[in-house]
């Protein structure tokens, strides 16, 4: 991960408001920890038994924005589903272009390997693939919103 893409990540989630991302790549981790303050930390740990330098760095207050959508908390009817997750930080996106038709809609049955939507985190396009098979049920992400790590998508009924 180059300099350029950790300017990048804290760009973003001093924008949007994120309050935690961590990506891991072959043999590095990056932590970048937003808060109520508009103060950033950044934290790189190279996967080996070195210490990890730890930078503090200030960002310029962002302009009152919406907020990203807040996760969708599940209650008792939905525990019987599988809420499929974000598996990064970045754009969601339910179309494979603007003219296009949603991969999946409520109602649709999907199988373990099926896309289910498009994720763009730094201008790549990462097609999401359902890890399990089911029904649709809900949709709980709006499209061309900002999404987090591990936030719910949809919920799955597996039966």
């Amino acid at each position: 991960m180059n300099l350029e893409e950790i300017k990048d990540l804290i760009k973003l989630v001093s924008k949007s408001g994120l309050g935690k991302v961590e990506i891991e790549r072959e043999g590095f981790r990056i932590s970048i920890k937003g808060s109520q303050s508009e103060q950033i930390m950044v934290q790189a740990t190279p996967m080996t038994a070195t210490p990890a330098p730890v930078a503090s760095i200030a960002a310029v207050p962002a302009a009152a924005s919406s907020t990203p959508a807040a996760a969708v908390e599940a209650s008792t009817d939905d525990s019987k589903y599988i809420t499929v997750k974000s598996p990064m930080i970045g754009t969601f996106y339910r179309t494979p272009g603007p003219d296009k038709d949603p991969f999946v809609n409520v109602g649709d049955s999907i199988q373990k390997g099926d896309k289910v939507c498009i994720i763009e985190a730094m201008k790549t396009f990462n097609e999401i693939e359902a890890e399990v098979s089911g029904k649709i049920v809900k949709v709980l992400v709006d499209n061309a919103s900002p999404v987090d790590y591990d936030q719910p998508l949809f919920l799955v009924d597996p039966a």
